[in-house]
């Protein structure tokens, strides 16, 4: 039997259940405290013991500082209308645990997972006895290339977690394409304090031999390094042109958008993910051309209009019109400024945010808290958490209207009760806030775009 002309083969199995998959989770939780340890050494060892399953799927590679979970959905929605058996690998999940490992739209069930997680156990438990320790994100990598080749997909898109060059997911070899989306300053203290080093740890995904896509208004310093990149390592880069790229219409729904002479609904807020959508059109056009993938025009149509993705300028209800984002750094602030300014002019804007204090907090709130007439510093309940009231003092420079309620359904709650029909809230700045409010049954009251 084939798919796209390949021969599948199954080297993994997923049976013998011994775990929940509840288990599951709060075991890669525990891994949490090995923090983030930038090397290929343990996830190696651990891939190696579980019988290398990074080495059956073929892989899409995604890598970057903004955009890698909206092009790599409307990539995986493009490859499953071509028909591919298409798995999707991504980070952080807003609601279930589950959306990390998806194979054709639908997540890992949850038996599936404490199966999966069951082997990695076991193989993490024997590195552990010769002094080799795998962390949390390693674990999980681990876990998804097993289910992916188990599954035997014919193609996986892999965003990567945390930079490029020693992410977890840089252990596969030369992907049919990689993805370099829009780069700017974020997790400096691991990948450096320049766009110039941030973006040679990205480049880290281009492989010898391959086909390496990028942004089509790359920051011109990140794009000399992708360049340098993918000469040496003899790739051929393809870069969207801008002149093919026209707005037809904008809302704050989406847009619509001719891309490369196709007329192309993109389901998500602002110009940039039309750009996105861009990126992924070229990447699509490289599987067929280069890798020889059956993708038509209709299959890339038909599959970024049908992509979905929550927390990332999304709208969950109308009445009051309210946004959920989770972007966190300065050139997410950005992009959400940018949609207040198109779409939301005049309008009263309260929003609920929370950030991280590991992140650039100052620099996000200086782009987009001027724009709100009501800022809620909240806080959820996760370690790395920006204390309310810190968050609060950093608004208060830009925002003359500024409270403090720590709860985030509470914080929520209140900036209904004081919003008119005509005002808007918006839910910012981080993905454990989206998280935190999701999975609350009474916020989602919605009647647009729903996730319940």
């Amino acid at each position: 039997m084939t798919r796209q002309g390949r021969v599948l083969t199954a080297p993994c199995r997923i049976n013998g259940v011994r775990m929940k998959h509840n288990e599951a989770i709060e075991y890669y939780h525990s891994l949490e405290k090995f923090g983030i340890n930038p090397g290929l050494e343990r996830i190696n060892a651990l891939c190696d013991a579980l019988g290398n399953p990074q080495d059956k799927p073929r892989f899409v590679h995604i890598a970057g500082t903004n955009g890698k979970g909206s092009t790599a959905a409307m990539l995986s929605r493009i490859l499953m209308a071509s028909g591919c058996k298409t798995g999707l690998y991504t980070s952080p999940y807003v609601i279930d645990f589950r959306e990390r490992m998806q194979i054709d739209g639908v997540m890992i069930t949850e038996d599936e997972l404490a199966s999966v997680t069951d082997k990695v156990k076991t193989a993490v438990t024997r590195l552990e006895s010769v002094d080799i320790q795998p962390t949390e994100f390693e674990a999980i990598t681990a876990a998804a290339f097993y289910y992916f080749a188990a599954r035997d997909c014919d193609i996986v898109v892999l965003e990567t977690g945390l930079g490029g060059r020693f992410d977890a997911t840089n252990l596969i070899k030369t992907p049919l394409v990689s993805v370099i989306t829009s780069i700017s300053k974020d997790h400096m203290a691991v990948l450096g304090d320049t766009i110039e080093k941030i973006a040679k740890e990205k480049c880290g995904i281009v492989k010898r031999g391959g086909v390496t896509v990028t942004f089509p208004e790359q920051d011109p310093v990140a794009l000399g390094v992708i360049e340098k990149a993918a000469l040496k390592m003899k790739n051929r880069l393809l870069v969207p042109s801008i002149e093919k790229i026209q707005l037809i219409h904008e809302d704050i729904y989406g847009s619509t958008a001719s891309i490369d002479g196709l007329e192309i609904r993109v389901p998500f807020m602002g110009r940039h993910m039309a750009l996105n959508a861009a990126m992924a059109v070229e990447a699509a056009k490289a599987l067929k051309i280069y890798r020889n993938i059956e993708i038509n025009d209709n299959h890339i149509v038909n599959g970024i209009e049908t992509a979905s993705m929550p927390a990332r300028m999304e709208i969950i209800r109308t009445k009051p019109l309210t946004i959920l984002d989770g972007g966190h750094n300065e050139g997410c602030a950005a992009v959400l400024a940018q949609a207040i300014e198109t779409h939301l002019r005049g309008r009263r804007i309260i929003a609920v945010c929370a950030m991280m204090a590991d992140k650039d907090y100052e620099s996000y709130l200086r782009q987009v808290a001027g724009k709100f007439d009501t800022f809620i510093a909240t806080q959820p309940a996760v370690p790395r958490a920006l204390k309310a009231h810190r968050l609060a003092d950093a608004a208060a420079n830009f925002c003359h209207n500024v409270r403090v309620i720590e709860d985030p359904y509470e914080a929520y709650r209140r900036a209904n009760d004081i919003t008119g029909k005509e005002d808007v809230i918006i839910i910012c700045g981080s993905f454990y806030l989206a998280s935190e409010l999701r999975t609350k049954r009474e916020f989602i009251k919605n009647d647009h775009n729903s996730l319940s």
